[in-house]
């Protein structure tokens, strides 16, 4: 048997997007994500389809992001798009359940992480979907690796990402209850790579610039969730893993905006050392599963710390192009000297915004962030409704057998006001838990003072339509960072110096892929003053805007904050900011300087020095 998680998931469309987060999936929509199978080669003409390109996670990472997107948006044209996919994929299921497109000569060397990522895809389609055939699909599928692993072990990256495999093998259980599918489970544990060992004790507390699985930013990332997943067969505590791992991965990779770096493997605590923006959705995976099989509030602050800032900061606005690796201090994004390429294992152009700067596999990837994060807005508990991710959207269920709609209006993480609007077709009891973000300085539910970094809980009778209200104090806070340095955070918000930015399109072929306009890659260059440090006791001045269009715009940002900042001493090298100042002795008068939410810079200066 499996232990029951805290909250589940929400399918089947119950959770719709509203304000501003609706108009950012539509975004997504609208620029690369919804476009991939129409410009991309590696998934229009994938071997997945009957094509001859890409024949591994591609398509299946484009399908991870692309089918919730298009049943929260309830795109008809997008839905029929993704059944098209997954009707060829099921019509291409070998008659012994193998999956992936491959041949059976190849199968044997075969990665096998492709066909357990297809099947987390297809699990997530049938809740969405309805569609009866995934079921018996995936049990003949699983069926198959019960066989294949006897004789042939899961290797290369399917061993270091097993544990996804738990998701699509649970939702399976959950329906048919076979013994041989637990047993499955452990079988992949025991042939995987043991994360415990890992940090038992952390032996990469020093970036090596050396590419190896073990130190791979996005395995690392995945990983956060390993214990909790296995503690639903294991029991034992869901979060102690988590904890353990990322205190690690924080103290010696830590980034100031809640995330560690890898460029491609961990790579230190230097605010110019890079993060693979795949590392960024797949950790923001991870924070969604624990939060859900742990209910701890906590994870839900890990996952807003990625979703407002980490996320949109390494895509450009109309989310048409993307970097591979975001840095913290960010002041160009041009092709680096081959002789000084700043990044671990990654090459030059990793922080340009393109189609697939260095390597596809972001590509295919970053479109899960978004619409996994929307439908973790809402989570359904024994006893009612839990607001899990702050964000505008409604869900709308049944609870005792009455129709209960619940409806969360806000601008948040832009503003500090939430408002509830709770709907019954009869008097209904159950308990709404509303997530209380821990950087609050203070809260209030309906006047009632809150707990910030809980769950405030009403139990009630519900009957016809109440309103519940919100409101939440942010402050702005210096954070210390290594070196001495700060950075500046006001409620769920990172800030950083807004660069006045320079964008240059390049547009060419390389290895027949075509990068044009929309779709090209560009190289940012800034045009303002960037070397900068806090002035001791200065004031922080926040004013406010409209959210616009695109509510991750540099050029509208929905919230800024005046600082008084000081220039320094601070030279570039090779493209970069140096890690820090040369002096932090003050070489002009301190200046109010216009700073903007780090998820709206694409150019920024955000771990900065307090000036002499």
């Amino acid at each position: 048997m499996l232990n029951k998680p805290a909250f589940q998931f929400f399918t089947k469309g119950e959770i719709k997007p509203e304000g501003w987060l609706k108009r950012q999936l539509r975004i997504q929509a609208d620029g690369l994500s919804g476009n991939l199978d129409k410009v991309w080669p590696d998934v229009r003409d994938s071997r997945w389809i009957g094509g001859d390109r890409d024949g591994w996670e591609r398509v299946p990472y484009w399908l991870d992001g692309f089918i919730p997107l298009a049943y929260l948006l309830e795109d008809e044209d997008m839905i029929a798009r993704a059944k098209f996919y997954v009707d060829q994929i099921l019509a291409r299921q070998c008659e012994d359940g193998w999956l992936c497109p491959c041949t059976i000569e190849e199968r044997r060397s075969y990665d096998l992480w492709s066909g357990i990522l297809i099947a987390k895809v297809l699990a997530m389609y049938a809740d969405l979907s309805g569609d009866e055939r995934i079921e018996e699909a995936l049990w003949r599928f699983f069926q198959n690796m019960w066989v294949f692993t006897r004789h042939t072990t899961i290797h290369n990256w399917a061993s270091l990402r097993w544990f996804e495999a738990l998701i699509p093998l649970y939702w399976l259980y959950e329906r048919r209850s076979e013994d041989w599918m637990l047993r499955l489970a452990r079988r992949l544990q025991e042939q995987g790579y043991d994360y415990e060992r890992l940090i038992s004790p952390y032996r990469d507390q020093v970036p090596e610039r050396v590419w190896t699985y073990s130190t791979h930013v996005v395995n690392l990332a995945m990983a956060i969730k390993q214990g909790a997943l296995v503690s639903r067969m294991e029991g034992g505590d869901p979060e102690a893993f988590a904890h353990k791992f990322l205190k690690n991965l924080f103290q010696y990779h830590g980034m100031a905006v809640g995330h560690f770096t890898g460029d491609e493997c961990v790579m230190g605590d230097s605010p110019v050392q890079g993060s693979e923006l795949c590392s960024v959705v797949e950790a923001m995976y991870s924070y969604e599963h624990l939060l859900a099989i742990s209910g701890d509030a906590a994870w839900g602050d890990y996952l807003e710390r990625l979703a407002f800032n980490a996320l949109p900061a390494t895509c450009s606005a109309d989310m048409w192009t993307h970097q591979y690796d975001q840095q913290t201090n960010q002041i160009r994004c041009a092709r680096l000297p081959e002789d000084h390429v700043i990044f671990g294992t990654n090459g030059p152009e990793s922080n340009l915004f393109g189609l697939e700067p260095n390597f596809g596999c972001c590509t295919a990837n970053f479109n899960q962030g978004w619409p996994k994060f929307a439908m973790s807005a809402f989570m359904r508990s024994d006893d009612g409704i839990v607001s899990a991710a702050l964000a505008p959207a409604s869900v709308r269920t049944s609870i005792g057998g009455q129709s209960v709609t619940c409806r969360l209006d806000t601008e948040y993480p832009f503003r500090n006001r939430l408002t509830y609007t709770v709907v019954t077709d009869a008097p209904t009891e159950f308990e709404l838990k509303i997530r209380i973000p821990s950087w609050a300085k203070s809260a209030y539910v309906d006047g009632k003072p809150a707990v910030p970094g809980q769950f405030f809980e009403i139990r009630r009778v519900w009957s016809g339509e109440t309103k519940v209200e919100v409101e939440l104090e942010f402050d702005c806070k210096l954070v210390e960072r290594p070196r001495g340095m700060k950075c500046l955070w006001r409620g769920p918000l990172l800030y950083s110096v807004a660069i006045r930015e320079r964008w240059e399109m390049l547009e060419y072929t390389r290895a027949g892929v075509e990068r044009k306009f929309p779709y090209c890659d560009y190289e940012v260059f800034p045009e303002s003053d960037w070397n900068y440090g806090f002035v001791r006791g200065g004031d922080f001045a926040v004013s406010e805007q409209p959210v616009g269009d695109y509510p991750f715009s540099g050029e509208q940002p929905p919230v800024e904050i005046q600082a008084q900042l000081a220039p320094v001493d601070w030279p570039e090298e090779y493209g970069v900011a140096a890690m820090e100042p040369r002096s932090r002795k003050a070489q002009g008068e301190p200046r109010a300087v216009r700073m903007i939410p780090y998820g709206c810079a694409r150019l920024r200066m955000t771990e900065m020095p307090a000036v002499e």
